[in-house]
């Protein structure tokens, strides 16, 4: 029976409420507010993210990066590869992307399956469907 969009657009908007109450998202939102609330963690990235920038826009001019502000870039990324509350945000980045995966594969699935791939009586397969 087929669906109109606003059928569709409800759901995902059911679905939405329905992800945004998973663990996953609150632990990512801890850790985010816990890494900006602490100015070590806040310095040191924001430390990378313009010793970063520099470089490419040095690179993209022309200019050659040197050893030292490739060693610098290399220590900076080294303190936040260690930094407890960075290494937190990660993992909870990493849970937060693979639920979300999760949600999008489930759909890619079902929206395949009826698309007459694979896993639908043989059916042959028709263009592949990228969600």
């Amino acid at each position: 029976m087929p669906v109109d969009t606003q059928q569709i657009l409800d759901a995902a908007d059911s679905l939405g409420k329905l992800v945004a109450q998973h663990p996953a998202i609150d632990r990512y939102h801890q850790a985010q507010k816990s890494l900006s609330d602490d100015p070590n963690a806040t310095r040191l990235l924001n430390d990378f993210n313009r010793q970063l920038m520099t470089l490419a826009r040095q690179e993209e001019s022309g200019m050659a990066v040197s050893d030292a502000q490739r060693h610098q870039l290399e220590n900076l990324q080294s303190q936040l590869a260690s930094h407890l509350k960075v290494k937190a945000l990660n993992l909870a980045q990493m849970e937060f992307v693979d639920l979300l995966r999760k949600v999008n594969d489930a759909i890619r699935r079902h929206v395949a399956e009826s698309a007459g791939a694979p896993g639908n009586g043989g059916a042959a397969p028709g263009p592949r469907v990228v969600v």
